[in-house]
């Protein structure tokens, strides 16, 4: 018999990166939803702020608000953009996030039927390039700094648009999501 040599279990990762963050640095991912019953989910420093587990999960616009000094949540809310008008609460939401906050946006099922130019505005003035391509039932993710500059490296938006030919799920694209380590703030 050969003598047999099993490689260690893997180290496990905030938020299930591969390979871990640099120190002084906050690791996150955003997952937009996936067909009906993949939601969507927002990890940041290996704390799931928005998905099923937590119950904060819904169709349309998930967001979440952190403090970036203190890596502290501050607010999570999901705003259906299917069913009634939600457009108005949801600017207020993004609104009221206080300067130096981090604002993670994740898509679950459609989050652009009802949503309005305000909104939209709201959403361009933090950074977005792709809120005004979004259509009915795509995946989309991002992440803005509101009152401060991220770092240029770091990945803030993807979208992946609902086409019948090409979706992964009968009526859904699939899902798609970013990662990364964002550098602390001073406190």
């Amino acid at each position: 018999m050969r003598p047999w040599a099993a490689a260690p279990a893997p180290k496990r990762q905030k938020c299930d990166h591969w390979t871990p963050c640099p120190p002084n640095t906050y690791a996150y991912r955003l997952l937009s939803g996936g067909g009906r019953d993949k939601f969507a989910k927002i990890c940041f420093e290996d704390e799931m702020l928005i998905g099923e587990k937590t119950g904060n999960v819904a169709r349309g616009i998930n967001i979440a608000i952190v403090n970036y000094a203190t890596g502290k949540v501050i607010a999570t809310q999901y705003f259906d953009m299917y069913e009634g008008d939600n457009s108005g609460p949801m600017t207020a939401f993004i609104q009221s996030a206080p300067s130096k906050s981090l604002l993670f946006m994740v898509t679950h099922d459609d989050g652009s039927s009802r949503l309005k130019e305000d909104a939209k505005k709201a959403i361009e003035s933090l950074g977005s390039k792709e809120i005004r391509n979004m259509r009915f039932r795509s995946s989309w993710v991002f992440l803005a700094a509101k009152g401060f500059e991220l770092p240029a490296g770091i990945e803030r938006e993807k979208i992946n648009h609902s086409d019948n030919a090409k979706n992964r799920y009968s009526g859904w694209p699939a899902e798609i999501q970013v990662e990364g380590c964002i550098p602390k703030g001073p406190s």
